[in-house]
């Protein structure tokens, strides 16, 4: 965003140049003082879709979009921030109307796709994607062409998906996490294993890929911590989730063992393992 000062500068560079050139008219000095405040907007636009607070987002380009209703940009916008917002009903109401517009393009229905699947409205999202052309090959095309293939348990189509969008972009951390999910769901954790370890390669500061892997491990009964970037409390945390998984499947000795280590490693109170332990205590006795 320009600051005041910048953009006071600007336009008194305008209105001078004007006094001095007695050919420039009116209009021409209108036109470079909208130049400037077009920029500034764009600005302000791309601030609202990052990092402004989703709600004050939303407000804004609802109002913007309000004043100006053939602004297509706006209306995109809003749709944008209502799903950062968590409103996808909301966001998927505008991206219709969006799609629906003379301006809609190929990738407004990957908007409108992915709104429909935050909504729950798989069909409909499904729907949606099927009336994109093929040729429209684009990252959040596939990866949300994977997540429809996955919740019809279409494995084979959901993995060349995946492989396809994870071509498509040089930040997959979330893409690969999602996919690694998939596999841990079918029950290929060897699968699962690799690629939440290939997420965290691209990103290790995601506690919930680390926490997949550890489940990942457990389910074949790897009780060690995998080799990731970690803080005392994200160790102590996923030592405590690969105590339950034990527990789950019958290794007691060991999630006890794994609980007593989470309780010594974590730099407080650790009260969710404490209880564990409590519990498995409990029910030990009573047996």
């Amino acid at each position: 965003m320009r600051h005041p000062v910048f953009l006071t500068l600007c336009l008194g560079s305008v209105f001078a140049l004007s006094a001095c050139n007695n050919g420039t008219s009116n209009a021409d000095v209108k036109r470079a003082i909208e130049s400037v405040n077009v920029i500034d907007e764009s600005n302000l636009n791309d601030v609202m879709l990052t990092v402004a607070d989703p709600n004050e987002a939303v407000a804004y380009f609802a109002k913007a979009s309000a004043q100006n209703p053939d602004r297509i940009d706006l209306k995109r916008g809003l749709a944008r921030s209502l799903v950062r917002a968590q409103r996808p009903a909301e966001a998927a109401t505008v991206w219709t109307a969006v799609v629906a517009s003379p301006e809609g393009t190929n990738d407004d229905k990957v908007g409108l796709a992915e709104a429909l699947i935050r909504a729950n409205e798989w069909d409909k999202a499904e729907s949606v994607l099927n009336s994109i052309p093929p040729t429209h090959e684009t990252f959040d095309r596939y990866r949300l062409e994977a997540m429809i293939a996955d919740s019809n348990k279409k494995w084979d189509k959901a993995d060349s998906f995946y492989q396809t969008a994870v071509g498509l972009t040089t930040t997959p951390a979330a893409v690969l996490n999602n996919w690694g999910y998939s596999k841990l769901t079918r029950g290929d954790f060897t699968g699962a294993e690799k690629l939440f370890a290939q997420s965290l390669v691209h990103d290790p500061s995601r506690f919930t890929v680390k926490n997949n892997l550890v489940l990942a491990r457990s389910a074949q009964r790897k009780y060690d911590l995998p080799i990731v970037q970690m803080s005392q409390t994200e160790r102590a945390m996923l030592l405590h989730t690969m105590a339950l998984s034990a527990i789950k499947q019958g290794d007691v000795a060991m999630g006890k063992a794994l609980l007593l280590e989470a309780i010594e490693t974590h730099p407080q109170h650790f009260d969710e393992a404490v209880r564990a332990l409590e519990a498995l205590d409990s029910g030990t006795t009573s047996g």
